[in-house]
């Protein structure tokens, strides 16, 4: 095992830059998780680390030596693909054991390692059968056994669950975090699914256009996101995004007003007619109907609130939530708002809100950037 540090790495394809001035540094044995939308340079950093894609400039290390001029073969990495990639003619067996028996490892050994392998990923009783009498999970966790069956320095997994149905994604990623918990080897995984960011990394690379928009653990990206992009990418249902102008000390969202709480004006020191996006989280918006109040967590009266009069425009029963998508009065702005699961509001019902100004963004609504709190 070892740990992987790039240094200022960018990728050029002709005048395209798809990654840019990329600096990290995974500590041996770690989960890191590269996340952001399609197209934000994911993939080409791990093919930069696999050596399937040379950086334009920049440095890459692997434990302690530089990497740039080595090819994938001699970099000591495993990579499983979106694409399982499996062999269709042979075995379970022989798929586990193909890596080994292409560096020539000794027969003994490589049957040892098939064995142990199998037998962690629950594979021991499928060795005699092909791909195609597996299923997709079975066959992922093929795919990356025989990826593991290297015992590599360095474990690359590019959106490695994106094939499998959803009860099928929860139950191999939960594997997945098992099986780095055992064997402890320094895993980078790439996906777009925030849900898979959160769950499995130790840190987050949130990345945008090539660039990193901020790295840190899932908790601390969570409640204080770096900026606008990272705000409203982390979470299911996303942050509530709402542009406002300042006036007469509180901000305005078209006809309706959300006071400005001391601890902002200190902080920003907002001017009249300034323009800011305020962010808020869905459960940090709480429905006016006493008939639910024993259904949220006990309200302190000390904090401050706003009263906002929303119109329900979508509503998502889930068990044990319901998810409401509201209009919001005044404006062409929206609300992502979790309610109780007993909550019986339906479309069109106008509701009013209360929204807990303790947990309110501020964001530079040009540069995106975090400006409270900070």
């Amino acid at each position: 095992m070892a740990n992987v540090r790039l240094e200022k790495i960018t990728r050029r394809f002709g005048g395209v830059t798809a990654i840019e001035d990329i600096t990290f540094e995974v500590p041996d044995g770690e989960f890191w998780v590269l996340v952001g939308p399609s197209g934000c340079g994911k993939s080409t950093i791990m093919r930069t680390i696999a050596g399937l894609e040379s950086a334009t400039t920049g440095n890459l290390y692997i434990g302690d030596s530089l990497v740039n001029g080595v090819p994938a073969r001699a970099r000591d990495v495993a990579m499983v693909f979106q694409n399982y990639a499996l062999y269709p003619h042979m075995t379970v067996a022989e798929n586990l054991a193909f890596g080994l028996k292409m560096r020539k490892t000794d027969s003994t050994k490589i049957r040892e390692r098939v064995e142990t392998v199998a037998r962690s990923l629950n594979l021991d009783h499928l060795l005699n059968r092909k791909p195609k009498q597996l299923s997709g999970g079975q066959q992922q966790r093929v795919a990356l056994g025989r990826a593991i069956a290297r015992e590599p320095k360095v474990f690359l997994l590019d959106e490695p669950l994106s094939n499998l149905d959803a009860q099928l994604r929860d139950d191999t990623r939960a594997e997945l975090k098992q099986l780095h918990h055992r064997l402890g080897i320094t895993t980078i995984y790439v996906t777009h699914d925030q849900v898979e960011a959160m769950t499995l990394a130790d840190k987050i690379v949130v990345l945008n256009r090539g660039r990193i928009q901020q790295i840190g653990d899932p908790q601390t990206i969570y409640g204080r996101p770096a900026n606008r992009m990272v705000a409203a990418f982390l979470g299911n249902p996303p942050m509530n995004i709402l542009p406002a102008i300042y006036s007469e000390n509180g901000f305005r969202v078209n006809e309706q007003f959300i006071p400005c709480v001391p601890a902002i004006r200190d902080k920003v020191r907002p001017t009249e007619g300034q323009g800011f996006d305020l962010g808020i989280r869905p459960e940090h918006i709480r429905i006016e109907n006493s008939q639910l109040t024993n259904n949220y967590p006990e309200k302190d009266e000390t904090l401050h609130s706003a009263q906002l009069t929303v119109e329900v425009k979508v509503v998502e029963p889930l068990g044990r939530e319901t998810l409401i998508r509201a209009g919001l009065a005044g404006s062409s702005s929206f609300l992502n708002i979790q309610a109780p699961a007993n909550w019986r509001g339906r479309p069109d019902d106008r509701i009013s809100v209360q929204l807990d100004l303790s947990q309110l963004f501020v964001f530079d609504p040009s540069a995106g950037d975090l400006l409270y709190p900070v």
